[in-house]
């Protein structure tokens, strides 16, 4: 089925974006048939495996993560999981969604480009992060030498940062991820100036949640299926 194909470009195309992040931090994971996992814990907010396909299960995921201390999460794809016999806990749950390349695009805001320098990724991180420098700390200028990711920033008049958002490449698909916005910024601002910063023909997919989820289904996304998160406790 078509759906079917979609969801697995945009499973993979996720995995991918978690690997770069890794080889960002100096520790890319590994690539199984059925699963995608690292043998060192993970960066802030990513997780330690990701199920790729329907029919992984919890070998897959399990083997080869870091367990020694708390704190290993699962995303599991398709929400197919029961890892609360490992001693995990259910994190969130969130839908994937899915934008076809034939959609129109709504037109794009001013004052939205691509983040070029550290400099400017430190600043955009900032914004991200609500200030909190820790959780800034997560995007490192390796990110920038990425032929796979963009990273796109909206810019008021006086250089203030108004939103952005993550693209990644893979699978055949564009993945978005990490959008925000600060202050009264519109959320339908940072979703237009993304999809306007898609490679033509591309797919564009993600997952999201509560008002996210919302926002991105009136940006003309529609749902693919569920995903859960879990977290070892």
């Amino acid at each position: 089925m078509i759906i079917d194909a979609v969801l697995a470009d945009a499973v993979r195309n996720n995995a991918e974006w978690c690997q770069a992040m890794c080889a960002a931090h100096g520790h890319p994971g590994t690539f199984g048939p059925r699963a995608w996992t690292s043998a060192r814990r993970t960066p802030l907010y990513y997780p330690d495996a990701v199920t790729l396909t329907e029919d992984a299960d919890t070998k897959d995921v399990l083997t080869g993560i870091d367990r020694t201390t708390p704190g290993a999460s699962v995303k599991d794809s398709h929400a197919r999981l029961d890892l609360a016999a490992e001693g995990f806990r259910l994190l969130f749950e969130a839908r994937w969604i899915h934008r076809p390349a034939d959609l129109p695009r709504p037109p794009a805001p001013a004052g939205w480009r691509p983040v070029r320098t550290p400099e400017e990724l430190a600043a955009w991180a900032l914004a991200w992060s609500d200030g909190d420098a820790d959780e800034a700390a997560l995007f490192r200028p390796e990110l920038l030498a990425d032929r796979a990711t963009t990273i796109v920033g909206g810019y008021a008049a006086d250089g203030r940062v108004l939103g952005g958002a993550v693209l990644s490449e893979a699978a055949g698909v564009t993945g978005v991820s990490n959008l925000f916005t600060t202050g009264d910024e519109d959320p339908s601002h940072a979703w237009a100036a993304t999809l306007a910063a898609v490679p033509d023909g591309r797919p564009v997919v993600g997952y999201e949640t509560g008002d996210a989820l919302t926002a991105a289904c009136a940006a003309g996304f529609g749902e693919l299926g569920p995903l859960r998160v879990w977290l070892d406790a």
